[in-house]
């Protein structure tokens, strides 16, 4: 659940966000921040020196996938909100 809202006092930081882990985002996130706990904990694996490397290739690709996925939903999101992609206007004459 989200805070409410307030005003800030002069000087204060956000608090900087913290993501779900991937049991948190299964049991009560969205689905983007569920690919979000899950793109962190692969990138963690990816990023282990013990990580077989046998493993490296599939984990690799599937980073890049779920990254995909993310970019995609916020894609949706933005055109979603009015935020769609810029596309020049065209000349018409009014009838």
């Amino acid at each position: 659940m989200s805070k409410p809202l307030r005003a800030v006092k002069p000087g204060e930081k956000p608090e900087p966000e913290r993501h779900l882990t991937i049991t948190e985002a299964a049991a009560r996130g969205t689905i983007r921040q569920q690919l979000v706990a899950l793109r962190e904990r692969v990138a963690k694996t990816v990023e282990d020196p013990n990580c077989p490397a046998r493993e490296l290739a599939a984990l690799s690709r599937r980073l890049m996938e779920i990254t995909k996925e993310i970019e995609a939903i916020d894609v949706r999101d933005a055109e979603e909100a009015g935020g769609g992609a810029a596309t020049p206007d065209e000349d018409w004459e009014a009838v």
